[in-house]
């Protein structure tokens, strides 16, 4: 079995071409929909397929590396529209960081709405790879009617929901394809010294020949060929398909690609369901893979195939099926018979950036609420799971609002738990403006031995990001040495809650002075005279509030990068500056600073302003000053949420 992983934009009718393919020798196949991924399990001439089809969405070409782990070759499927071009930047870029051979297919040819040169040319701006057309469209009065094949060099003309029929070489497009061909082989000829030097003594190549190079060319990367067709009324799919069966490499290139010596199978997908629990799509790269044998340490139990056919007790190598029963496998690894190893970084996808806190909507759940999560984050490392530290409750991290949908929909049908969801607050902090200094006597008498502790202390500023420091200037004994501790554990404890509701950092606490009594001192005395000093103090002080700054790097097609600059400025964001990506034609690396408060509306902000193409990672940089009536309407909220 081949399989390819058919990709693209939403709406560039990607599941119609799987049809498609799957219609051209009497629609017989296997199919079945896990989350965003849809398996089709199909023949063509003697030979078994599987096609995945992704899910078109922004957030899904970001997820796109995971189900390339299981692709031998790639069909990138693109709309007939030079304009929208950059909607398959971030496919390309998940394609080339895999690795894998690209087949592009231009959609929709029926109603296209640019030239097909343009929208090759516009593809090319998102590749390192030569974009190659290995079609020309014929045209009748302003209709594209079919297709010429220039290495073969035959004619097609497209025929309603049947494959294309040959004729005779237009007249008029004569001229036309020698002018493209020509170009085809330059290309070619660029990486196959052969085919040059039989261009430059003028000599025709043979089609059997080019063919050949064609099919090396691809497996290697130097070229993406793209073909013309519309999926909807199967023109131009035969031709594709028969490209697919003659240049799509064997399973066993696909073992090379993830490098991992003694590999099995490769887990690509993964999907908790109702009353099975944790299902693993695996693709075998070897035989051995059978119900019962070791792998990844351990054995592997249910085996089913592609749309859940029953009694399947082993794949041969390259196949695909789903594994039950077996927890010790996992999506995004590589599996040999002792280990699971991790799978190239490529297939991880990018960093979750959508934050939420969920919770059960019934305490009586919040265990199975537990147990749900960490389920889902096994099965999906699209996701994390971790503690939102000002809460304690579950904190998940998501691709965007279509995988929060997916995720909470899974917590409801198939763990039976209903959750509400919330967007975490920033962690805001205060500090103090100036120096201030306080003097506490703790009193307490109550029958029996009693309490005093009487403490002097200066409190000051440090400097941003310092934390909190303290120091004694304690003289003749006033406070005994094994007391000071004790101020210093009070203190510490008054940094847990200022004036404003905040913890308190970055300041300095200096004991100058105090007294104590011979017998009703103790550590608990001064523990309270210390905590209560700074308490009081701390309001004297000049409290400050502090917001979390983000350092932010948005991954964004040049061509929306001056659109960043406005963007963030709405976000009382500061522009740090952007570079080229070394790694990835057409795409900048756009830098910036940002208050952590603005992180929600940045996620939305993004796809409002590249279509969704782009995406942000955000780490913590720095603390800076908040004033005015943004920090009073910061403190109210707090104040009102506590």
């Amino acid at each position: 079995m081949r399989c390819i992983t058919v990709l693209g934009p939403s709406q560039s009718g990607k599941t119609e071409l799987v049809k498609a393919l799957v219609a051209l020798e009497g629609g017989h196949s296997r199919s079945e929909t896990a989350g965003h991924l849809a398996l089709t399990r199909f023949g063509f001439m003697g030979e078994d397929w599987c096609a995945l089809d992704v899910a078109g969405g922004p957030e899904y070409a970001r997820m796109g590396g995971a189900a390339l782990l299981a692709a031998d070759a790639a069909v990138l499927c693109v709309a007939a529209d030079p304009d929208e071009a950059v909607l398959a930047a971030p496919w390309l870029r998940a394609i080339e960081a895999a690795k894998v051979p690209c087949f592009i297919f231009i959609n929709r040819m029926d109603a296209p709405k640019g030239r097909v040169r343009d929208m090759v040319a516009a593809l090319q701006a998102y590749t390192g790879h030569t974009v190659v057309l290995r079609q020309i469209p014929i045209r009748e009065g302003g209709e594209i009617v079919g297709a010429i094949d220039l290495i073969s060099e035959r004619a097609w003309r497209y025929r309603e929901g049947q494959p294309s029929q040959l004729v005779a070489m237009p007249k008029g497009e004569a001229e036309r394809e020698h002018e493209a061909r020509a170009e085809l082989l330059e290309h070619m000829s660029d990486y196959d010294d052969a085919l040059l030097e039989e261009l430059i003594e003028d000599h025709e190549p043979a089609a059997g020949a080019l063919f050949e190079i064609a099919r090396r060319e691809t497996q290697h990367r130097d070229i993406l060929p793209c073909f013309l067709g519309s999926a909807s009324h199967r023109n131009g799919i035969l031709r594709l398909m028969k490209a697919l069966r003659h240049e799509v490499p064997a399973a066993s290139a696909l073992a090379e690609r993830l490098g991992v010596k003694g590999a099995l199978a490769v887990g690509f997908h993964a999907q908790i369901r109702k009353h099975l629990g944790k299902c693993v799509f695996v693709r075998a790269l070897a035989d051995g893979v059978k119900q019962g044998a070791q792998i990844a340490g351990a054995g592997l139990g249910g085996l089913a195939d592609i749309g859940g056919k029953a009694g399947n007790d082993h794949l041969a190598a390259g196949e695909i099926g789903l594994t039950v029963k077996s927890d010790q496998l996992d999506a995004g690894r590589v599996f040999t018979a002792a280990r699971a190893e991790p799978a190239p970084a490529w297939a991880a996808g990018c960093p979750p950036a959508l934050a939420r806190i969920v919770t059960a909507a019934h305490d009586r759940d919040e265990v199975r609420l537990s147990t749900a999560l960490a389920r889902l984050a096994e099965a999906d490392p699209m996701l994390s799971v971790g503690q939102d530290p000002a809460t304690g409750h579950a904190l998940v991290k998501m691709q965007g609002p279509m995988h929060e949908r997916q995720v909470l929909s899974v917590l409801g049908d198939d763990f039976g738990v209903d959750v509400a969801t919330k967007v975490p607050e920033p962690r805001y902090l205060e500090t103090i403006s100036g120096a201030v200094e306080e003097h506490y006597r703790h009193r307490k008498q109550s029958g029996g031995a009693g309490q005093f502790a009487d403490v002097a202390i200066t409190v000051r500023p440090a400097g941003r990001g310092e934390g909190f420091g303290f120091a004694e200037t304690v003289k003749g004994g006033a406070v005994p040495r094994n007391f000071i501790p004790s101020v210093e554990e009070g203190a510490r404890e008054a940094l847990g809650k200022g004036p404003l509701g905040f913890p308190v950092t970055d300041l300095v606490v200096t004991l100058t002075d105090g007294k104590h009594h011979a017998v009703d001192s103790n550590d608990f005395a001064f523990r309270t005279a210390g905590r209560m000093a700074l308490r009081e103090a701390l309001s004297k002080a000049g409290p400050v509030l502090l917001q979390p700054i983000d350092r932010i790097d948005i991954h964004v097609p040049s061509v929306h990068s001056g659109a960043m600059v406005s963007m963030i400025s709405s976000l009382k964001g500061q522009v740090l500056g952007f570079d080229r990506d070394p790694e990835f034609r057409g795409w900048d690396l756009f830098r910036a600073l940002l208050p952590a408060s603005a992180e929600e509306d940045l996620v939305m902000a993004l796809g409002s302003a590249t279509q969704g193409t782009a995406w942000h990672e955000a780490r913590f940089d720095h603390y800076e000053e908040i004033y005015g009536r943004e920090a009073e309407r910061i403190s109210k909220e707090h104040a009102t949420a506590a």
